[in-house]
């Protein structure tokens, strides 16, 4: 007999959770009756270790779907999506190993460098000619004062970075990668789901072949509705980590209703739930990203990013400008994420949009409301300001 204790946890993991990013299967009905069909069999909360007595059939069977969903041989599921990176790199690399990491990437990803105790270098953010540069010194002048060559070396990088809205250039990472025989560590939090024809990341958006990326990492927080992260690649790479990753000889296994939810949406991304809602969805995300930025561009805010990317950064710059930013946004009921220091630089702080599929036209042209509106408030439309300063020079003689 299913209790109320369960329909409530249910409501709350397919209904609300992450509405603050872009929940690409909002209120999916499908994915709420699924997930209640099968806890009737299941436990609410499963605590035990996967390498002992807490992995159950179902995560076995969501581990398979995850990996015919990335296009690789194995996949396996961690329970939180930060631990997800932060203790796998230290159980790919260690001492002797070089690690080279966009300067950009997430504290994530950071803390996993650091932890793993390998050499890190940093790279300038999607400069191809700063990472090859790193490559070949590394190959020519090999570890410091011993100049013996390097044990492993890898390259980190996100599929979309969270506070710049910008898309790794994955098929020339991809080049130098095989040029110089380095390992691609790929992070796919935010693309995975939200870029592609098929919503299958940042290798499906550019066609490339998903066996030319060593490790493929993404989270279910974001376009899944869930919860945790996931690790993509060949079998060999599964089968190590299930022995020698901390977050996967240490960590209680994910509960089930988190596992129902994330087979659900992920075949209805992938179509085998009957409907096409999952591909409706991919490209309504599509176009609303389109329809966002370009509003936001007419009305003279600055914003960066790739133009098909769904988190939208608007520059505020000035830290005062984040709390007024804020609550100018919570007066007309508009959830906002506002960043500053030290998640941006001092005096680059912004406002983050993530879009969503389930956003109509009409609630995102609440947001884009006339310049003038934000400008007079708390003066931040530059662009605009800036066209109307260069319009009244233009009429002097």
């Amino acid at each position: 007999m299913i209790t109320l204790y369960q329909i409530l946890f249910l409501f709350i993991l397919t209904y609300c959770y992450k509405v603050n990013v872009y929940p690409f299967l909002y209120k999916n009905k499908f994915c709420f009756l699924y997930c209640l069909r099968h806890i009737k069999t299941n436990l609410v909360f499963y605590i035990a270790f996967a390498t002992r007595s807490g992995n159950l059939d179902r995560h076995e069977e969501m581990e398979e779907l995850a990996a015919k969903f990335l296009g690789v041989e194995s996949a396996m599921a961690f329970g939180m999506g930060f631990a997800t990176n932060s203790m796998n790199i230290p159980a790919l690399t260690g001492k002797g190993c070089l690690i080279l990491s966009d300067e950009l990437n997430h504290a994530s990803l950071v803390l996993g460098a650091r932890l793993s105790g390998s050499t890190i270098r940093v790279f300038k953010h999607n400069n191809m000619q700063s990472l090859e540069k790193m490559l070949r010194d590394a190959i020519v002048h090999g570890q410091p004062r011993t100049h013996r060559p390097w044990k492993k070396i890898l390259i980190l990088v996100e599929g979309i970075y969270s506070m710049e809205g910008s898309i790794v250039r994955l098929p020339e990472v991809i080049a130098l990668k095989k040029r110089y025989r380095a390992y691609l560590y790929l992070d796919e939090a935010h693309s995975i789901g939200a870029l592609g024809p098929g919503g299958r990341g940042v290798v499906d958006y550019f066609g490339l072949d998903p066996r030319d990326v060593d490790v493929m990492m993404g989270t279910f927080t974001k376009s899944f509705g869930a919860a945790g992260g996931y690790i993509g690649g060949r079998r060999e790479l599964t089968e190590y980590l299930r022995s020698h990753s901390h977050s996967a000889v240490y960590a209680a296994s994910m509960s089930p209703p988190v596992v129902e939810q994330i087979i659900a949406s992920m075949k209805c991304i992938m179509g085998e739930d009957g409907t096409t809602l999952g591909r409706d969805r991919v490209q309504q995300l599509a176009e609303n990203t389109l329809y966002f930025r370009r509003r936001l561009t007419e009305m003279g805010f600055i914003i960066y990013g790739n133009n098909d990317s769904p988190v939208v950064p608007m520059m505020l710059y000035m830290p005062a400008k984040i709390g007024a930013f804020g609550r100018e946004m919570l007066k007309r009921n508009i959830g906002v994420v506002v960043v500053g220091f030290p998640a941006t630089p001092i005096i680059e702080s912004r406002a983050r949009f993530c879009i969503s599929a389930a956003h109509t036209k009409d609630m995102l042209d609440t947001v884009t409301v006339p310049p003038s509106l934000y400008n007079d408030t708390i003066s931040m439309c530059f662009l605009y300001q800036q066209t109307a300063s260069l319009s009244f020079l233009s009429k002097l003689p």
